[in-house]
């Protein structure tokens, strides 16, 4: 039968497909507007196998809440225009929606969800990869529970680049988004101290002492004062045999000035403390209560909470493409490489 413009305008307003794609579903099954509409799916699956290899490591975060549950999503592009599309912006959305709802245990799961149309996730993901041009790819999800008396803090930075949510207990919806807003830009990598890796922490240790061993060097080149070079960087490392010591040695201190020993109670505190943060550099980078607090930097993030009567309980940051190795074009081996085609 005959297909009539009209035919093919819907078609493309329906599934976001070329002209001439829109005119070979629709002759293809006979004018039948859903059999066409599948048709294109199909064919959307076969391309989005071609491009099965193609790295993803742009794209969006998506957050929904649904009562005491939030959903943080990280659906990926290959580009960052497509990133910017109304279209994928719909699908990361409508994912995070349809996650926070069903809570799925795993990536498995959640693929298999369906939406209001009854299109599962990774059917929708594969129809986007034929309407966009791009391969899409649903890359992780994190879900996140709270109770009544909690609140979640949402925040969504550069345009969803970068999504954060926490949870947090004696305040209200405005701390905790104060504080997922500190956490996008300060990039903490856990609670506590006691969640880092020891070994992690030993590495790091190293790292900052031949740091500012190299940085030292230059500094007396240039006659400046020498940075000091920490014997621990994280509250773990900082035993109790390690702080007894330490006190001994400052008492021992004070002795030898002449210092009287009823003072010293309120001397030792100040050096202690300042021992404790001239010793936990690689906890201040990493953990979000050891940093300081970028709505007051004269405060911890735990003494800002603490001075407000309130208490983090979780967060989770998600930064699109973090950890994906993204593939470098060498522009002069591509030109080579189309020049020999070409002979």
């Amino acid at each position: 039968m005959a297909v009539t413009a009209a035919q093919v305008k819907e078609l493309r307003e329906r599934t976001g497909v070329g002209m001439m794609e829109a005119k070979k579903a629709l002759v293809e099954v006979d004018g039948d507007m859903d059999k066409a509409i599948d048709l294109l799916r199909e064919k959307g699956m076969a391309k989005a196998a071609k491009k099965a290899d193609r790295i993803t490591a742009e794209g969006l975060t998506g957050i929904y809440t649904n009562g005491n549950i939030a959903a943080l999503v990280e659906i990926n592009s290959e580009t960052d225009f497509v990133a910017k599309n109304e279209q994928f912006k719909a699908i990361v959305a409508d994912i995070a929606k349809i996650v926070a709802e069903n809570v799925p245990k795993d990536l498995a799961q959640a693929m298999a969800l369906t939406n209001d149309q009854g299109v599962t996730l990774e059917a929708k993901l594969v129809e986007g990869t034929q309407i966009i041009g791009e391969k899409l790819s649903f890359r992780r999800f994190e879900i996140i529970e709270k109770t009544d008396s909690e609140s979640f803090g949402v925040y969504s930075h550069m345009g969803g680049r970068i999504g954060v949510v926490t949870v947090v207990e004696g305040g209200d919806e405005k701390l905790a988004k104060d504080l997922a807003m500190h956490i996008a830009a300060m990039k903490p990598q856990v609670l506590a101290y006691k969640d880092l890796d020891p070994k992690f922490i030993e590495q790091e240790v190293v790292a900052l002492i031949a740091r500012l061993k190299i940085e030292n060097e230059d500094r007396k080149r240039t006659g400046k004062p020498l940075l000091r070079i920490p014997k621990y960087g994280s509250q773990l490392q900082l035993t109790d045999k390690v702080l007894a010591k330490t006190k001994a040695k400052l008492e021992a201190d004070l002795a030898e000035q002449g210092k009287p020993e009823k003072i010293w109670d309120k001397i030792i505190p100040g050096q202690m403390d300042k021992f404790i943060k001239d010793n936990t550099e690689i906890d201040q980078q990493y953990t979000l209560l050891a940093q300081s607090y970028v709505l007051d930097d004269r405060k911890t993030v735990a003494k800002f909470f603490k001075s407000k009567g309130a208490s983090i309980k979780s967060f989770v940051r998600f930064e699109v493409g973090e950890g994906i190795e993204k593939k470098e074009d060498n522009f002069a081996e591509e030109v080579m490489a189309q020049a020999k085609l070409n002979k």
